[in-house]
């Protein structure tokens, strides 16, 4: 399966690296360094980052913060994260525009699916921050949506797992990957490898999701060249 344009999710958590809270350096690097090979291959890429390594609206909500106010605090993380990660890009000589769903110029553009995809269109890496603006719904919503409005070929959700496994594989030693599954099958399963909206929006929307480990170096590449590794996700 060829990709001519993608939209890569990445988790905010795995930013982390081994620090435990905040933005890892070597992480980061690791990121952008794969990110800057495919976009070598001459593949268009939009981006959307979460935010759980510096605020989560649910989390917080749990700890007394209004749910409202949290998911916010969370877009405003993923704004953060967006910025750190264009920065890396920019160190390595490639172009990289952060697009905000909320207005906070000059800190970002304010996100407009005809500026995405002329950025697309002439090679820059497009990093859409602030999930969709709204709060009580996740990143992966988020990323659901701007892959649809972007017309990207396919999500790719970069994870810490190798794929999509009959259960949690950290978990269950037991547990059995699938090379590919239909989102039919992820929710009869009750799999959770996204929240319900944003996998409605995939299965309607012909939206195929890559599910790969992101944090093995490399692997973004080999996702996109072809090799059987991770779990693709199907209408």
């Amino acid at each position: 399966m060829q990709f001519k344009r993608i939209l890569l999710k990445l988790s905010g958590e795995s930013l982390m690296g081994e620090q435990g809270y905040g933005i890892d350096p070597v992480r980061l690097n690791d990121y952008a360094e794969q990110i800057a090979e495919v976009n070598a291959m001459g593949i268009q890429v939009g981006i959307v980052i979460g935010g759980g390594n510096i605020f989560r609206g649910l989390s917080g909500a749990s700890k007394g913060f209004d749910r409202y106010k949290g998911d916010q605090m969370g877009m405003l993380a993923t704004v953060i994260n967006a910025l750190a990660l264009a920065s890396a890009l920019n160190g390595l000589n490639i172009k990289a525009r952060v697009l905000t769903a909320i207005r906070m110029e000059p800190v970002g553009e304010y996100y407009a699916k005809p500026i995405a995809m002329e950025a697309l269109k002439n090679g820059e890496v497009v990093i859409l921050a602030g999930g969709t603006g709204n709060p009580y719904f996740t990143t992966d919503t988020g990323s659901s949506l701007r892959g649809i409005e972007i017309e990207a070929d396919v999500m790719l959700k970069g994870t810490r797992v190798d794929g999509v496994y009959t259960a949690d594989p950290e978990k269950d030693p037991s547990a059995v990957k699938f090379d590919t599954i239909s989102f039919d099958e992820v929710y009869n399963r009750g799999l959770k490898i996204m929240d319900l909206t944003a996998t409605a929006m995939c299965k309607e929307n012909n939206l195929p999701v890559m599910v790969f480990n992101m944090d093995v170096k490399g692997n973004l590449k080999k996702v996109l060249s072809g090799e059987k590794i991770g779990t693709l996700v199907h209408p």
